[in-house]
């Protein structure tokens, strides 16, 4: 953008070199490279960062570090007069080589990013809630969640005065504590030795300097917080080059200077000083979303696991899985459901940049009293970024984002799915939806973006959250009707799950009768060592650390036989598609190779074998009640764990290599065996 200039620099009286000297000297010093990099851009009008790391400051020049943070407000202002002062300098240099295209720069400022440093301390990075008085005035450090974002407009900030008594030149800055209004000095603020005094100044003509400005508001985290804790928010002002760096639902970290505004005038209304944080440093940390720290010992635990488990590798996993809602019996194929959501497959980007999502989602249909809130809450513990909402119990936003005005300006205000992005948004009483919702999440399942055109402001918001519903059926359910009729729910939203689960509360005396003992029973006395060791390694912060490891280490590729099982299962639910059209299209194959990948990863591997491709199946199977191919998955309620895991596999998927043998295309059962070994 454009900028006014008031008049030369050399004529206006910036701070004298001695004042600027070890400012200046660090930057040519450590950032010379930027200080280039800036001389040799074209536009002289723009406003330039130039970034520094307040660990590296400490160690160059710890008495200016110390004076950085302890008096921000002037040292800041001195370092952006040093950078300039540094530029001239190394634009000098340039011109001396040859460069005589390069042209002076007006406006640079210092970023001071303090990633790494001491300020990453409880008293100088401070939680939002706990900002207090005690912060106002230094260098302060936030994190939070961009939950508002507002229109960028112009901002006309300092501007130059001259006393009309002794001609001196002095720049005034607007007070933000007072609306940005302009307060002179009583009397001429001149340094000579004989001071001047006076008392009438005159704006020097074409001398404001303008700003880019925008406001956001940021909430701190609900994962650092207790229950019934209410997560507090802040306004955070951000100038120049910083503004539209992010938007509603990014997770950034903020430096700047904490103050005050006044609330906008309303009539009856008490008007009190607002704190908000001006901007000096803001980082987007939505790559660091899901940082989970996982030592090197916590990795050799996971790898002699794996290895004490190789000749029976199923018993290894099931013995993961019973970590997962361990309060809850059995459900063995709703805790395999919920460990292959959280754990997803592999995002695919073809060669045209079409992008196809690596993220599962998950829906628990069912009768009350099935535990289906329980496996909400612990799949929210497991993700260290998770919002839990119910369908009306959402805010203004919903789930999806809405536009609010907000002292008399339109913003966008991210929903439950915008701010869950990077992680996992859990949906109780999912058919309860609101209609805007309803037809905005179709978007933000299959897409994971959300695309707003609300009150003239049109953006894209990333959703790249799995989402996790709950929904009881629409009265008693009906296993001869659809899904879809049970539930409420239309079809294409259903289709965008990849698993939905019915648990029905059927009456089984047998099963009844073990549940009753396992709720009563204090001890179970024959327990052997080797089952209390298992419950022990894998903890709920064990389990944390597991899921986010294999995600990011994992990135598992199909092997030909995993291919061919997957291709001819789904050939073949095509042609029975006249039971369940909306769950046999392209997206059922989608699901059911993301869901193969998430268990090679849940199984510790690189490779998508057979077993992962059947487990999938046998996901896939259970959550299509009307279309089964396979007549032994039966009531997910009453699936509990096998005791002899893999030879309970080696039966269903003899099961389902039986009945894909309908194909032409597909091999021999006994070639595929052969293949594998």
């Amino acid at each position: 953008m454009a900028m006014s200039s008031f008049h030369k620099m050399d004529d206006s009286p910036s701070p004298s070199p001695s004042q600027l000297k070890a400012e200046a000297a660090f930057l040519i010093r450590r950032h010379s490279d930027q200080l280039r990099s800036i001389a040799l851009s074209p536009d002289p009008n723009l406003h330039y960062p130039l970034h520094i790391d307040f660990a590296e400051l400490m160690d160059d020049d710890p008495p200016l570090a110390q004076s950085l943070f302890s008096q921000p407000t002037d040292h800041l202002r001195l370092f952006d007069d040093a950078a300039i002062w540094a530029h001239k300098i190394v634009l000098g240099d340039l011109k001396l080589k040859g460069h005589k295209s390069v042209v002076e720069k007006k406006f640079i400022h210092v970023r001071v990013n303090i990633s790494g440093s001491p300020l990453e301390c409880p008293e100088t990075f401070p939680r939002i809630g706990s900002v207090r008085v005690k912060h106002r005035g230094i260098l302060l450090t936030l994190k939070g969640t961009v939950i508002r974002s507002g229109a960028i407009k112009m901002y006309e900030g300092e501007r130059w005065y001259m006393c009309q008594k002794c001609k001196h030149k002095f720049l005034v800055y607007p007070e933000l504590e007072a609306r940005n209004s302009i307060s002179l000095p009583s009397y001429c603020p001149s340094l000579s030795s004989r001071p001047c005094e006076g008392t009438k100044f005159k704006e020097l003509e074409d001398s404001i300097i303008r700003h880019d400005y925008q406001e956001i508001k940021i909430q701190e985290s609900t994962q650092v917080l207790g229950v019934g804790a209410i997560p507090r928010s802040i306004p955070v002002i951000l100038k120049d080059d910083l503004v539209d760096i992010v938007k509603a639902g990014d997770d950034v970290i903020v430096t700047g200077i904490l103050t005050a505004k006044w609330s906008p005038d309303l009539k009856d209304v008490r008007c009190d000083l607002d704190p908000i944080l001006i901007a000096n440093h803001a980082r987007r940390t939505n790559e660091l979303k899901s940082e989970v720290d996982i030592p090197d010992d916590v990795i050799m635990k996971f790898k002699q696991f794996w290895s004490d488990f190789h000749d029976s590798p199923l018993k290894g996993r099931n013995a993961i899985l019973r970590g997962i809602c361990p309060q809850i019996f059995g459900l063995f194929t709703v805790k395999l459901a919920v460990a292959l959501t959280l754990i997803g497959g592999v995002q695919h980007v073809d060669a045209s940049g079409t992008k196809v999502r690596g993220e599962s989602h998950l829906l628990l249909v069912g009768d009350p009293g099935t535990g289906k809130s329980q496996f909400l809450k612990f799949a929210a513990k497991l993700s260290n970024r998770s919002v839990i909402t119910t369908g009306l119990g959402s805010t203004s936003a919903g789930l999806t984002v809405t536009a609010v005005k907000d002292g008399g300006e339109w913003m966008l205000e991210a929903g439950a799915l915008v701010l869950a992005d990077g992680g996992i948004c859990c949906i109780d009483e999912f058919d309860s939806m609101r209609e805007h919702d309803r037809s905005t999440i179709h978007e933000a399942m299959e897409q994971q973006t959300i695309s707003v055109a609300k009150a003239g402001l049109v953006t894209t918001l990333s959703t790249r959250t799995i989402v996790f519903g709950a929904t009881n059926p629409k009265g008693h359910y009906d296993p001869d009707q659809s899904l879809s009729v049970n539930t409420t729910l239309s079809g294409p939203l259903l289709s965008r799950f990849d698993i939905v689960l019915v648990l029905l509360d059927t009456k089984n005396p047998e099963w009844d009768a073990v549940v009753s003992s396992h709720i009563l029973a204090e001890v179970e006395s024959e327990k052997s060592k080797h089952d209390e060791e298992l419950a022990n390694i894998w903890p709920l912060p064990m389990l944390q650390r597991y899921i986010h490891f294999v995600k990011g280490y994992f990135k598992p590729v199909l092997t030909k036989e995993a291919e061919t099982v997957i291709s001819s299962y789904y050939q073949l639910q095509r042609k029975s598609a006249a039971h369940n059209a909306a769950r046999t299209t392209v997206r059922m194959l989608e699901s059911l190779i993301r869901l193969a990948q998430a268990h090679a990863r849940l199984m510790f591997r690189n490779e998508v074998t057979r077993l992962d491709a059947v487990t999938a199946i046998l996901c896939i199977e259970s959550s299509m009640t009307t279309s089964a191919i396979v007549d032994s998955v039966g009531n997910a309620l009453h699936s509990n764990f096998a005791e002899n895991p893999d030879q309970e596999y080696a039966k269903q998927e003899r099961l389902i290599l039986e009945k894909l043998r309908s194909i032409d295309e597909f091999p021999d059962i006994n070639d595929i065996e052969g293949l594998c070994r």
